[in-house]
């Protein structure tokens, strides 16, 4: 009698554990992309791995978010090392860029050296960008057409104020915020420097290309500009 207690105890344990497993194996969360838009990342694996990537809400297209993307920023040059340097924006923001054997400089229209990422002179940068910590893949110092005339339209981020809400030219008439598919390369890097030149002051976490065929830019680290609308010819023709 005691014996067949003691197994049915046991079979009920294992019952209960299995199903609190099954359970533990759904997560979800919500983070901040610094631009004040939630995103949520889900995972349904019963492994100890880690979950999948943020996905931004609300959108039709290949949008999601598993990790570092193309993007980057401009700024002035604050510290110079042997692996990188320091960048402030006009905004206010603090960039990391690393630097590797394969990063290509440029100085004007010219190529140039790391030897021309001097402290106090403003850079562009172009690479992989993960928050506020860009590797890059291209940087050009004292890049031409620098000075855009919207740069004093730029919102810096202010903790506790409330984000900016207005539209700049023309926003895709079906856009709609997280549809899109992520591009990379030379596609990414015309649009980012397009993006950056017109509304400098942010970081450029990762660029879309939308179903028109234009592109939209998002921006984080500013109260607005939060996305930035290219057309198929890398020219800004709107910002919300």
């Amino acid at each position: 009698m005691f014996s067949r207690r003691l197994t049915r105890s046991i079979a009920i344990g294992a019952t209960t554990i299995a199903i609190g497993g099954g359970a533990y194996g759904i997560v979800s969360a919500t983070a901040s992309t610094g631009s004040g838009t939630p995103t949520t990342a889900a995972s349904t694996s019963t492994s100890t791995s880690a979950p999948a990537g943020p996905r931004v809400p609300g959108g039709g297209g290949s949008n999601a978010r598993s990790g570092p993307a193309a993007g980057g920023s401009i700024g002035k040059v604050t510290s110079v090392s042997a692996s990188g340097f320091g960048l402030l924006t006009s905004a206010g923001e603090k960039v990391t860029v690393r630097t590797t054997s394969t990063t290509a400089y440029e100085k004007g229209t010219n190529s140039a050296s790391a030897s021309a990422v001097v402290k106090g002179k403003t850079a562009l940068v172009l690479g992989i960008a993960n928050s506020a910590t860009i590797t890059a893949t291209q940087v050009i110092v004292q890049p031409p057409n620098s000075g855009s005339k919207t740069a004093s339209q730029v919102v810096p981020f202010k903790r506790g104020a409330p984000s900016t809400s207005k539209q700049i030219g023309q926003v895709p008439a079906n856009y709609k915020q997280g549809s899109g598919t992520i591009v990379s390369g030379t596609t990414a890097n015309k649009a980012t420097k397009a993006a950056l030149v017109a509304y400098p002051g942010g970081i450029v976490d990762r660029v879309v290309k939308l179903s028109n065929g234009e592109y939209e830019v998002h921006n984080i680290g500013v109260n607005w500009p939060h996305h930035v609308f290219v057309s198929q010819a890398f020219k800004v023709v709107g910002a919300n």
